[in-house]
Parts: structure tokens; C-alpha cells; sequence
């Protein structure tokens, strides 16, 4: 649960962040998928939420846009979100804050969106401010679905929504080589419970912010 759901003591850290959206009058969850857009993955995932009538929101790598813009647009015309994930998936733990600035800014010459989310969610406090003085609005979440992970097999993944999704989960996916396996089974059969759950799929708000704030952690 330490990495699935992140616990209260790790979510305060930044408390500024946006890690759950509840929106009043509705049982809502929010879809992200991270590391994209690859030709390999990704147009398999759009079909998938086509199939479905779902919008998601896709937080992209800027050089993965810089390779594929057709992708690019291919998310934006399917009606989805996108958000900045970084130029070249920048771990924030290993770099300074005016280097993940100047990173995140380049990406966002591809990207047109405030919205950001830091690689693996590493990111220490002063990168934190910067991003928000920058005008970033900065999206964590409440379920990671261990998808890309090689020890996660595709039934697991698949439980780890059913686990941990509640009211307001920001969960995510990622539109990733190293996820395709467990994604690609889980996805469907995610979006199908989550449906029978009563469930109504959102995006994430252009500016970013959780509501009501109370609900955040």
C-alpha cells in the first residue's frame, strides 16, 4: 500500500498538489496514464478508452511528442487532457530545481497544458515551489497500479484498482513498453468494474485544483 495508495505521511509533504478530486453529487474517478506517446502502446489505449466512452488525461514525455506529434494530436482530437511529465523523464531527486524547471519548460513548448506531474513522483520541496511560482499545477495520485512493474502480473494490476479505487482516485496507468503486458490486460477489465461501481470517469480540471480541498488526502 506504501507505493498504490501513497499514505497521509508522504501526500503532506506537499500539500499544495493535487492527489484526489472529489467533485460533490458524484462517484467520480479520474484516468491518467504516464511515459507516453509511443506508437507501440499508446494508439491501443485510445482505442480501448474509445470503446468504452472514457477521457482521459495523458501526462507526456516531451521528447516522446517531439517523435510522435501525430500521437500528439491523436490524444487532443480523441477529446482527452494532456499535461507535461517532464522533457526527458527527469527524475526530481537527482537533479536541482532550476534543471527540472528548464526541463518542464522545454516540454511545455510541445505541450500546451499547466498541468505537470513529476517522474516516479519525485520531486523535493524546492521543486515543489518552482512549479507552482512557474504556474504549474502539480497532479499526483491516489493509485498507482504497478503496471510497469516486472514483479505486478496483469491480475494484480487489475486488483490494485479494485483495492484501492475510491471516490475521487486520480488513477494511474502508463502508456509504456514496460507496462503494455499488465496494462493492456488490466485497463479494460478496470474500466468495466469501475463502470458497474457507478463510477463516472472525469478529467482532470484545466487549473488543477482538488474539490473540495477537504478531500485532497
Amino acid at each position: 500500500m506504501l507505493i498504490e495508495q501513497p499514505p497521509y505521511l508522504y501526500r503532506i509533504l506537499f500539500p499544495e498538489a493535487c492527489w484526489r478530486i472529489s467533485v460533490p453529487g458524484l462517484k467520480t474517478v479520474y484516468l491518467t496514464f504516464d511515459d507516453g506517446p509511443i506508437p507501440e502502446v499508446t494508439p491501443w489505449v485510445l482505442s480501448t478508452l474509445d470503446q468504452y466512452e472514457v477521457k482521459a488525461t495523458f501526462f507526456c514525455v516531451g521528447d516522446n511528442v517531439r517523435k510522435y506529434p501525430y500521437l500528439y494530436r491523436r490524444i487532443l482530437d480523441g477529446g482527452h487532457m494532456t499535461g507535461n511529465h517532464t522533457f526527458n523523464h527527469v527524475q526530481g531527486w537527482k537533479c536541482s530545481a532550476s534543471f527540472l524547471l528548464k526541463n518542464t519548460a522545454k516540454a511545455h513548448e510541445l505541450i500546451d497544458s499547466t498541468l505537470f506531474r513529476p517522474p516516479h513522483g519525485h520531486m523535493h520541496a524546492p521543486q515543489n515551489v518552482a512549479l507552482q511560482k512557474a504556474g504549474y499545477n502539480v497532479i499526483m495520485w491516489d493509485v498507482v497500479t504497478m503496471d510497469y512493474s516486472r514483479f505486478t502480473s496483469p491480475e494484480r494490476t487489475l486488483e490494485n484498482v479494485k483495492r484501492y479505487a475510491r471516490d475521487g482516485s486520480i488513477i494511474v496507468f502508463h502508456d509504456s513498453l514496460k507496462a503494455e503486458r499488465n496494462m493492456k490486460y488490466a485497463l479494460p477489465l478496470a474500466i468495466e468494474w469501475l463502470k458497474e461501481g457507478g463510477y463516472v470517469f472525469r478529467l482532470i480540471p484545466d487549473n488543477g485544483r482538488c474539490l473540495p480541498a477537504s478531500n485532497n488526502f
